[in-house]
């Protein structure tokens, strides 16, 4: 069997899943054309856009999801506030969060502010206050637990409006200039580089 592997920029709504689900479409809504033997690696959420890598290696998919293996996960995050250096100095340090229900302890993680960001407008648009100003800031993380950053943004005082996962490990959205919606087959190489941290 011939291993592939695929980088999709999942555009905001849509399940990390092939079929859809109580009226939220799946990614087969996209006409993708991919192998049926192709499946996402790990989820990222209906409100969450960006990178999700697809692939029929089963031993990819196992080290890419495996805690052990510490990959880095890079998120681009719109706030509700304006965060400051020692704000985000809580990333650095373990976070008590509640995640399924069950108590979970961060691992070390890494935010700084980002500037200038001119982004595509999300459909549908966040919703914003008018007199509460929004900022942008870049999470790096080595796990991935169900809506963890969203939650460690809200630990830290400021809430997410907007959540894009930009990269795993060397492997980038950015490099790839990948539309919402389209998709990208990898060598074998370029997707291993997402096993590689930057």
């Amino acid at each position: 069997m011939r291993h592939q592997y695929y980088a999709l920029n999942k555009p905001f709504g849509y399940l990390s899943q092939f079929s859809d689900e109580a009226k939220h479409p799946g990614l087969l809504k996209l006409k993708l054309g991919l192998p049926k033997d192709v499946y996402p690696i790990g989820r990222l959420d209906r409100d969450s856009e960006g990178l999700l890598l697809l692939t029929n290696d089963n031993r990819f998919k196992s080290d890419m999801i495996s805690p052990e293996g510490e990959h880095e996960r890079r998120y681009w995050v719109q706030v509700e506030g304006t965060p400051h250096a020692e704000d985000l100095r809580a990333f650095e340090r373990p976070m008590e969060l509640t995640i399924r229900k069950n108590a979970f302890t961060t691992r070390p993680s890494s935010a700084r502010l980002l500037e200038g960001l001119e982004l595509p407008e999300r459909n549908p648009p966040i919703r914003q206050r008018l007199n509460i100003p929004t900022a942008w800031i870049e999470v790096c993380l080595t796990e991935g637990k169900n809506r963890q950053v969203r939650k460690m943004t809200a630990h830290a005082g400021f809430p997410t409006l907007r959540l894009i996962r930009k990269g795993f490990g060397c492997l980038d959205l950015d490099s790839m200039d990948l539309e919402p919606g389209k998709i990208q087959e990898l060598t074998q190489e370029e997707a291993y580089q997402a096993l590689r941290n930057a």
